[in-house]
């Protein structure tokens, strides 16, 4: 990522009040060379990076959390690009509302697509369907702690922050969306996210199996059920039937 490495940290570093935040670079054994030739000058400009073994994404993840001081975190992908109101915006819902715990918004396509991703607000039962919450969202650190961080255990990496979610959710976590723009999302033919959907079902099977989220596997057949009947009572047939029917219901009645 040392294309983009750069650009994504001017995103966050040209940030007006430098006490807001802290930077924290967790290198994933990359042996890219001039990623690591970045690294070694982001170093010497005074930037803290994490140099660690090959480990994947949620002990990279968990590594780095682990050292921050800070009360918020805040997961960056290094190709992404974070906007200021965002952090500005985050911080003061957190500080004001102390029963929030995590703040997400929508977000932008850059690079190889230009669509606007407008999310929904928190939805249980849409989030044990689909993953909408991008891992750049903003939350306390001690809801990171009551679960244990990332699950280090997925068989697949990709799909690490959808699991974390779920959990925090059901330990009582509250969810915030701001309705705006609040990052830029580099669309990449190469990357992880397109690996990660070709194992969907692996990545789901392992997920629905974990004995504190049974209740998501209920959501889901509950809401599968409910989509079916739904179809149902929309299909020709059953309007047809339905019609065919209706003497038969108005002579019942009369009698």
């Amino acid at each position: 990522m040392g294309t983009y490495l750069q650009e994504t940290l001017d995103s966050v570093s040209s940030y007006p009040n430098k006490n807001d935040y802290e930077i924290i670079i967790v290198n994933d054994g990359s042996t890219d060379i001039p990623t690591l030739e970045l690294l070694k000058i982001l170093e010497q400009q005074g930037f803290f990076v994490l140099n660690q073994e090959n480990q994947g994404l949620a002990k990279a993840r968990n590594n780095g959390i682990k050292l921050a001081k800070g009360e918020y975190i805040l997961p960056l992908d290094a190709d992404n690009k974070i906007r200021h109101h965002y952090i500005t915006e985050s911080i003061k819902i957190l500080e004001t509302y102390p029963d929030i715990d995590v703040v997400y918004g929508n977000k932008q396509h850059f690079d190889e697509d230009n669509k606007l991703v407008n999310v929904p607000d928190f939805d249980f039962p849409l989030l044990c369907n689909k993953n909408y919450i991008d891992a750049c969202a903003v939350y306390r650190k001690t809801i990171w702690n009551k679960v244990n961080g990332y699950d280090e255990n997925m068989p697949i990496m990709g799909y690490e922050d959808w699991d974390f979610w779920l959990r925090i959710a059901l330990q009582g976590a509250t969810f915030y969306h701001i309705n705006e723009v609040t990052f830029d999302y580099r669309v990449r033919g190469n990357s992880m996210i397109n690996d990660t959907n070709k194992n969907y079902d692996i990545i789901l099977n392992y997920i629905l199996n974990k004995k504190e989220l049974s209740v998501v596997e209920a959501v889901r057949i509950t809401q599968m059920e409910a989509r079916k009947a739904f179809h149902l009572q929309n299909s020709l047939e059953y309007k047809l039937g339905k019609l065919l029917l209706k003497p038969f219901r108005i002579l019942l009645k009369n009698k």
